[in-house]
């Protein structure tokens, strides 16, 4: 949990730094609309200026669903198994009420790891509760503090918006992380599959990645837009909206700040804000 708080104020940091205004929401907020707090980036909730949005949904203009715990899969139709960890109910209430709200409004979203898998529960797609090891690691096995990430490469189609997100921006091993790439066969052709009438090259980013779930069957309405080579769903959008989600870190402390902004700058554009 203190990780997740960690990321979590990273993301609510890299929001300001992009240009734009942090708004945290609480389990209150459904009890009259939309209602937020500015807040300072700490993790503890801390705030800019202590008073509150007005209760109105329209006091919003994006929405970031960020890392965290498990997603109960009774919301998408399967029982609990044994490997679930942090399941809250009213988190999950919280999260689905929000992106609900934001996806009714036309607001854009961007989801993070777990909100990356939610997206995909909420548009009628399904987890994988356990990823079985395989040619890719996802995840450090043992956990280590001091070693939070795997690092692979995924596959991002062009044209995409997580393209954009990612265009000619430094990778942390001094190449360039928007660079002409291929992943295997399989995951090669189900990014291609995605991508738009007359674009070619593929995008390869190297990623920090720690996940024990993943998107399995992609909810009607979103594409694929990034694989690991293993096949793994590392994007999803929906083409008649701005939302998109990534199943990796974008806010990982090991990546330069130009690369840690990149992602937010285009989420607070696509927000309205300058």
């Amino acid at each position: 949990m203190a990780k997740a708080n960690r990321l979590f104020g990273c993301i609510v940091s890299l929001i300001r730094d992009a240009g734009g205004e942090p708004v945290l929401l609480s389990p209150e907020s459904l009890e009259a609309g939309v209602r937020g707090i500015p807040n300072s980036g700490t993790a503890d909730g801390g705030t800019s200026g202590g008073e509150k949005v007005p209760d109105a949904p329209g006091a919003l203009d994006g929405v970031v669903l960020p890392g965290g715990g498990d997603v109960d899969p009774r919301l998408y139709g399967e029982e609990p198994g044994p490997t679930l960890y942090d399941v809250s109910e009213e988190q999950d209430r919280l999260d689905f009420a929000v992106a609900r709200h934001a996806l009714d409004s036309g607001m854009p979203v961007l989801g993070i790891c777990r909100g990356h898998q939610l997206l995909n529960v909420l548009y009628g797609g399904t987890l994988i509760q356990d990823m079985t090891p395989g040619t890719v690691p996802h995840r450090q096995i043992p956990a280590a503090a001091n070693r939070p990430w795997v690092w692979h490469e995924v596959t991002i189609i062009p044209g995409s918006k997580v393209a954009k997100m990612y265009a000619a921006v430094d990778s942390p091993d001094g190449g360039t992380a928007a660079s002409a790439g291929a992943a295997s066969a399989d995951a090669g052709k189900a990014a291609a599959g995605n991508a738009a009438a007359g674009d070619t090259a593929a995008m390869g980013v190297k990623i920090a990645s720690g996940h024990h779930q993943a998107v399995d069957r992609v909810a009607p309405g979103l594409l694929v837009t990034a694989v690991a080579d293993d096949g793994t769903v590392e994007a999803l959008e929906d083409p008649e909206r701005w939302v998109a989600s990534v199943q990796w870190h974008p806010e990982a402390l090991e990546l330069t700040e130009a690369q840690r902004l990149a992602p937010f700058r285009v989420f607070v554009e696509a927000c309205g804000k300058p």
